[in-house]
C-alpha cells in the first residue's frame, strides 16, 4: 500500500485548521478556516475525489478522525461522503477508546506502536492509504521516509506560522515534482513522490 498525503498548505507551509475556526486553536491559532477563499471545485474538488477513487484505507491522526467523524457520516447519499464513510479507517491514538471510534469501519492503532503498523500497513498488497490533516503523524511518517506521495495543495496566503508537516530535524528529504494544476482562485495542487538523493 502506498502512502499518499494530501494537505491545504499555505505559502509558509502552515496546514493547521483549514477547514474551521474551532478546528484546532493549538498555540492560539487564529486563521482556523482560511482554505475556504481559496477552494476550487473543480481542481481541488477533482483531486480528493480521484485521490479516494486510489484509496483502500485512510490514515488519521486523533484530532483529523475526531473533525472527520463528526462531519461525514451525516453526509450520506453524496458520492464523496459515501466512499469515505464505506472505507476502512485507522486512528492514531492513545486518549480515544474503542467505543468512542463511532465512524464506522475504524481500527485504532496506539501511539506508541504507530510506525511499526503502519510499516506493515505499507508492506502489504492493496491500494493507497490515503492522508489528510493529521500534521503531527504526517511529519512522523515523513521523517520516516514512509511517505510515498505528497498531494500539496498550495493556498495563495501566508498566515504567520501554524502547524506544519515538515520535519525541523536537519535532513535533507528530495522530491520530485509529478504533476501540477492551477485553479481559478489561485490555488495550486502539486502532487511529488521522494527522489533519489544525488549528494
Amino acid at each position: 500500500m502506498r502512502i499518499v498525503v494530501s494537505e491545504f498548505i499555505s505559502l509558509d507551509g502552515v496546514v493547521q485548521a483549514p477547514g474551521g475556526p474551532q478546528e484546532d486553536t493549538d498555540g492560539g491559532f487564529a486563521h482556523g478556516g482560511w482554505s475556504h477563499p481559496y477552494f476550487d471545485p473543480e481542481v481541488v474538488g477533482g483531486a480528493f475525489a480521484a485521490g479516494l477513487e486510489q484509496a483502500e484505507a485512510l490514515l488519521y491522526g486523533r484530532r483529523t478522525y475526531l473533525t472527520m467523524a463528526g462531519a461525514w457520516p451525516e453526509r450520506a447519499g453524496d458520492p464523496f461522503a459515501d466512499r469515505l464513510n464505506a472505507l476502512k479507517k485507522y486512528v492514531v491514538t492513545d486518549t480515544l477508546t474503542d467505543d468512542q471510534l463511532t465512524w464506522n469501519n475504524t481500527e485504532r492503532i496506539p501511539g506508541g506502536e504507530a510506525v511499526a503498523r503502519i510499516r506493515e500497513l505499507r508492506a502489504a498488497p492493496g491500494g493507497d492509504l490515503a492522508m489528510m490533516g493529521s500534521p503531527t503523524l504526517v511529519r512522523t511518517l515523513i521523517g520516516e521516509g514512509l511517505v510515498d506521495e505528497l498531494q500539496l495543495i498550495h493556498m495563495p496566503v501566508i498566515l504567520g506560522g501554524g502547524k506544519s508537516i515538515f520535519p525541523e530535524d536537519g535532513a535533507k528529504r528530495p522530491f520530485e515534482l509529478v504533476s501540477t494544476v492551477r485553479g481559478k482562485t489561485g490555488v495550486q495542487v502539486s502532487v511529488y513522490r521522494p527522489a533519489a538523493d544525488e549528494g
